[in-house]
């Protein structure tokens, strides 16, 4: 049933898998689209093959770049996501990905209008007083205008491409294709689960389609800083606000991206490199909802050096349970406790069952004696995550998706606040942060309720034991219980056992023999008479061969035990 959906989706976007298809042959993917089996199915022709452009003189991850950029939206977005995954992919390839860039030319004003008017339900006059035909900013799934609303307010209003959803949704769906094709011929695509990495971008990739979704963003990070005089987050006007529509105030500041420029204007560059730190740290470690792409470009700072944040497409959520595991971590890394950082990983839940745990710990105590002898103030996080994210890599160790986006994050305004204070040490700010969350950790009202959390969860796992036991008997008895051994020395353990079943077949049959020739001797006592079958001397014959077997078990035995 699923591989005829695939095959039906295959043929209603053959064009573009051809397209795909083509951009990968031609960039030197040729022998991934014959693995997978898609020369023959898309009449791809040979002489594709032969073709190498300027190949050569690139390395595999910069082909990479290039194949995405070459692909459009859909794969530039997965690149820029997929560059967050420092755990999942090599550190070669994650300095490519970071490259990617995401300008298009504008759409033209008549199709902007066409789009704001279908989705607002009204001309754009009765809405808008005036509204700028160029755009202050482009990208591959929208661009962005000023306007002024009726009553005079300025406004900048987000407006989606025409038909980018579409054209989105089918790359989705080829792409899911591929990673299930990619998984069924590579075993390393199995191992790192490619089909849900793929299903993780649809989701984000998908939320960034709707603008609805990033104006609740917004909304809930003002409510973050909602008494906040560091921070600034635009307003939405919801009334104007649609899936494809996003009218949010506007606010003239200078990017985070012209040092030079806020110098010349007399702005504390250090000033602005500590807001911005700490109003990270606060979204993250205070409140688990925050911005997860700070770089230059989506900051800016305002006349009063408060700090506008800007794009609230991608924003990072950590459940109270991820935000205990980041506290814990954040303490086991302050005390460089390797014991402690091993332990949260494994309580996450991220650790392969295979891992080699004495090779980690080895791993993380190395990046722990690194650290240990420099001053806190001096440590680069950004540095920090990095290899610790080269550890998780190494060790197929895969960091939950949110907790990656944290990574990243800390990262970025690492890069920032260094770009405005190249004296300036994120961790200047993180370590009180660090210590509040220590001293927390120890409070006896959060102790309580860490106990009567772990209280209400065993309670609900004893509740649900006789449902299971109930679940477990059902299936035995309808015979679909299937119970699976996997031993290290599974291998040794069945040649043991075959030795023993053999061991036992010989034995039952030198009884069974035995017994045959007890009878024979009874009867020949009995007839008075030697035994002897056409004048055969059985009894003797008979004798001479259970001796022999005697032997041979006694043998094996002894074998067996050396």
């Amino acid at each position: 049933m699923v591989r005829g959906h695939m095959l039906g989706r295959r043929v209603r976007h053959l064009s573009r898998y051809k397209d795909i298809a083509q951009i990968l042959v031609a960039n030197g993917f040729g022998w991934f689209i014959d693995e997978i089996g898609l020369v023959d199915l898309l009449s791809l022709p040979r002489r594709l093959f032969s073709g190498r452009e300027d190949r050569e003189s690139l390395s595999t991850y910069e082909r990479i770049r290039v194949v995405l950029e070459k692909l459009g939206p859909t794969f530039i977005k997965l690149g820029q996501i997929a560059s967050l995954r420092a755990d999942v992919f090599p550190p070669e390839l994650i300095e490519q990905l970071a490259k990617l860039q995401d300008d298009v030319p504008p759409v033209p004003f008549a199709e902007v209008r066409k789009i704001v008017e279908g989705e607002l339900g009204q001309p754009l006059d009765e809405v808008f007083r005036a509204f700028d035909e160029e755009p202050v900013g482009s990208a591959s799934i929208g661009q962005v205008h000023r306007a002024e609303l009726l009553n005079g307010e300025e406004v900048a209003v987000k407006v989606q491409r025409p038909d980018i959803r579409r054209k989105i949704e089918i790359d989705l769906d080829i792409l899911m294709d591929l990673a299930r094709l990619t998984e069924r011929h590579f075993e390393w695509a199995s191992h790192y689960e490619l089909t849900a990495v793929v299903e993780e971008f649809r989701h984000t990739l998908l939320n960034e389609l709707n603008y609805t979704v990033e104006a609740h963003n917004a909304d809930r990070l003002r409510r973050v800083h909602e008494s906040d005089a560091d921070v600034r987050i635009p307003e939405i006007y919801w009334e104007y606000t649609t899936p494809r529509v996003l009218t949010m105030e506007y606010v003239r500041g200078i990017k985070l991206q012209h040092r030079d420029e806020l110098i010349e204007k007399g702005y504390r560059t250090d000033e602005i490199a500590r807001r911005v730190t700490n109003a990270v740290l606060t979204q993250m470690l205070v409140h688990g909802v925050f911005h997860a792409d700070p770089h230059p470009g989506n900051l800016a700072v305002l006349p009063d050096h408060s700090i506008l944040f800007m794009d609230f497409g991608m924003v990072g959520r950590l459940s109270s349970e991820m935000k205990q595991h980041l506290a814990a971590l954040v303490i086991a890394l302050m005390r460089r406790d390797t014991r402690a950082i091993v332990r949260v990983l494994n309580r996450m839940g991220v650790v392969p069952h295979d891992i080699d745990e004495h090779r980690l710990y080895r791993d993380v105590d190395h990046l722990r004696e690194k650290y240990y002898e420099i001053p806190l103030t001096q440590i680069s996080l950004g540095e920090a995550v990095s290899e610790l994210f080269a550890v998780a890599y190494r060790h197929r160790v895969r960091i939950p998706s949110d907790l990656a986006l944290v990574g990243k994050a800390l990262v970025t305004i690492e890069g920032v606040v260094e770009g405005l204070d190249p004296a300036f040490r994120i961790l200047n700010i993180a370590e009180p942060f660090g210590r509040a969350l220590l001293k927390d950790r120890v409070r006896p009202r959060h102790f309580a309720s860490y106990l009567a959390r772990g209280a209400v969860e065993g309670l609900e796992f004893l509740s649900d034991v006789p449902r299971h036991v109930i679940d477990i008997l059902r299936h035995w008895r309808q015979g679909k219980i299937r119970i699976e051994l996997e031993m290290a020395e599974l291998d040794t353990l069945t040649r043991q056992l075959v030795r023993i079943g053999n061991r036992l077949s010989f034995s039952i049959t030198l009884l069974a023999f035995s017994i045959f020739m007890t009878g024979l001797l009874i009867a020949t006592v009995l007839k008075k008479s030697p035994a002897g079958l056409w004048s055969f001397p059985t009894t003797e014959v008979g004798v001479a061969v259970g001796l022999f077997l005697l032997f041979l078990l006694i043998l094996s035995i002894w074998r067996s035990n050396k």
